[in-house]
């Protein structure tokens, strides 16, 4: 099938999953697009023997589709710039230190603790995979996705303060994830498994400093020509050009363009507060909005669908429930630590601990950088392992982090004045 009738098919499923949500289940529609693309695949599995044609038809159009390439290098730049272009850049940067340990400290300690305690785990099992590669799934597991949080933050109702310290978490510790998975997987790659760190690090740093600078350029080019005129059109055009002009330059360079796209689109949307014309930022705001909607639905939509295709090995499925309580053991010492540290210095809001550790949801990210997995890296295990988490993680964590928000003191009903105030 091609390209363009399988993206209509999709947006067709995405109306009337969002509609059936809206009118029916009433969920975030993230969770809600999910869940029913989920059941629609076990609906489908389930009716194999009954509709076999129907069932192939579907695992072969799922499967055709390279998760990891339409994700990460086509809709995870639009995502992160969307993000980054409606947070309060002021609010941001009173959080900027926890926000920076948490995104940089918290995921490289998250990926040492679960890498190891997978290499452990599957050696109880007696099966032998090499540390750099558990520690390649450390990398692509431990970041909060921040397509997932975001999303999902905009209806949990906890503090503001608490609410922006996840928000900017989750957008560059995707930088910092991608960057890392990529760094260890060149050395996986090159070293016959034996890990050096000094390439590793440098790696590291040439990505993320040179997405960091770039991020800025794009950012305050965008602005020095979106404030010199007056025609919210042609502004919109300029920030579409950042971002696809933007993406191809950082990846042409080899920085991160992830990182990048966060910083010009924090930049972006702040400094185009300052625009001339009320209009022009009011349309600015409600273009970047719908961007982020619609492909926040597809995300989810081939999330779910995604189950159609990963192996159901019922090993694999054990170790991915017990995965669970580890990765969350990891997150809750990766956070524990940083914020136990900065109390000295910093205010933490009451149960910062917990609601950081329950708020840190994975997502669809995890899922494209498991399946972008070489075959002779556990591909397969990894990626049924992925996806036990991530659906636990978006439908437990995401339907009950805002009860988690209330008991730890938020108030219902708070959430939509602190929306207001977060975004534009």
């Amino acid at each position: 099938m091609a390209f363009y009738q399988i993206i209509s098919l999709l947006i067709v499923l995405c109306a009337v999953f969002s509609y059936v949500n809206h009118r029916f289940i009433k969920w975030p529609p993230t969770i809600g697009l999910m869940v029913l693309s989920l059941g629609t695949s076990v609906l489908l599995v389930l009716t194999s023997k009954i509709i076999p044609q129907f069932h192939e038809f579907s695992v072969r159009l799922i499967g055709s589709l390279d998760f990891h390439t339409l994700l990460v290098k086509m809709m995870l730049s639009f995502l992160l710039f969307a993000g980054g272009f409606h947070l309060n850049a002021q609010r941001l940067a009173d959080q900027k230190w926890p926000i920076l340990v948490l995104a940089t400290a918290g995921t490289l300690v998250s990926t040492l603790l679960v890498g190891g305690a997978f290499y452990l785990l599957f050696s109880l099992f007696g099966i032998g995979i090499p540390f750099i590669i558990c520690l390649l799934f450390g990398s692509l597991i431990s970041p909060t996705d921040p397509i997932a949080v975001l999303a999902i933050l905009k209806r949990a109702g906890i503090a503001e303060s608490l609410e922006l310290k996840i928000a900017g978490e989750s957008l560059f510790n995707d930088g910092v994830a991608v960057v890392l998975f990529t760094s260890i997987m060149d050395v996986a790659l090159s070293s016959n498994g034996n890990l050096d760190l000094g390439p590793m690090v440098r790696l590291f740093f040439q990505e993320a400093v040179g997405g960091t600078l770039l991020g800025m350029a794009l950012g305050y080019v965008g602005y020095l020509i979106i404030n010199s005129i007056d025609d919210y059109k042609v502004e919109t055009i300029i920030t579409l050009a950042i971002v696809m002009g933007g993406s191809l330059l950082a990846n042409s360079m080899h920085i991160s363009a992830p990182i990048a796209m966060v910083i010009a689109g924090i930049i972006t949307g702040n400094t185009g507060k300052q625009a001339r014309v009320v209009q022009s930022r009011d349309y600015l705001g409600h273009f970047w909005t719908l961007v982020d909607e619609i492909l926040n639905a597809m995300l989810f939509l081939l999330v779910g669908f995604e189950m159609l295709v990963v192996d159901k090995q019922g090993l694999m499925l054990c170790i991915g429930l017990i995965g669970i309580l580890v990765v969350l053991a990891a997150r809750w010492i990766s956070v524990a630590i940083p914020v136990l540290a900065m109390r000295r210095w910093l205010p933490f809001e009451p149960h910062a601990i917990a609601l950081l550790t329950w708020g840190g949801l994975r997502g669809g990210l995890s899922v494209a950088m498991a399946l972008s997995l070489p075959a002779n890296m556990f591909r397969n295990s990894f990626v049924t392992i992925t996806y036990v988490i991530v659906v636990f993680s978006i439908i437990v964590q995401g339907l009950t982090i805002g009860k988690l928000g209330i008991w730890a003191g938020a108030k219902p009903g708070k959430q939509d004045s602190m929306n207001q105030e977060l975004l534009m």
